[in-house]
């Protein structure tokens, strides 16, 4: 993404304002907020926020997010609970002049009933709805601090992860 590294980060760490400029968020309401002494106003380790999204299958997940590590502007680790469970990480590096290199890891499981009885045939619809909703997020991210991006790919890990695309 070409965008200032501390420009791309405060815009991930300001979830309240993702539905804003995500499609398919449908809301992201802080919970907790631990202080951490920065002026943003973010919440540091141990801020709780509440997520829901979703897509065009016609279902919503929501689940809660705790900061279970923070890294000005590098990383944003949290500890998904909910009706998705596990981890996802923001890492961001710089990429050249004034560009950012964006990685998201979600390794995360349903704790749908229905989701877990259909998930080894639907697997490959719910990895593409995924990559769906990243990929608005990623042009959502572009459009909202006026960036270009790079052409991104996806790519599936093993288990129960699914990698987020990585060219933003």
């Amino acid at each position: 993404m070409y965008a200032p590294i501390d420009r791309v980060f405060d815009a991930i760490v300001a979830v309240e304002e993702w539905p804003a400029w995500w499609r398919g968020v449908e809301s992201a309401t802080m919970i907790e907020r631990v202080d951490d002494g920065d002026a943003s106003g973010s919440g540091g380790v141990g801020s709780r926020h509440r997520f829901r999204f979703r897509s065009r299958l016609p279902y919503s997940l929501t689940f809660e997010m705790v900061v279970t590590a923070l890294d000005r502007p590098r990383l944003l680790v949290g500890r998904a609970s909910g009706e998705l469970e596990g981890t996802g990480r923001w890492m961001l590096r710089p990429d050249g002049e004034g560009a950012t290199r964006v990685t998201y890891e979600w390794n995360v499981r349903t704790t749908r009933w229905w989701m877990n009885l259909v998930g080894p045939l639907a697997r490959p619809l719910f990895g593409a709805n995924h990559d769906i909703i990243m990929g608005w997020g990623r042009a959502g991210l572009a459009r909202h601090l006026g960036a270009r991006v790079e052409a991104a790919q996806a790519s599936s890990e093993s288990g129960s992860s699914r990698g987020a695309p990585t060219g933003v």
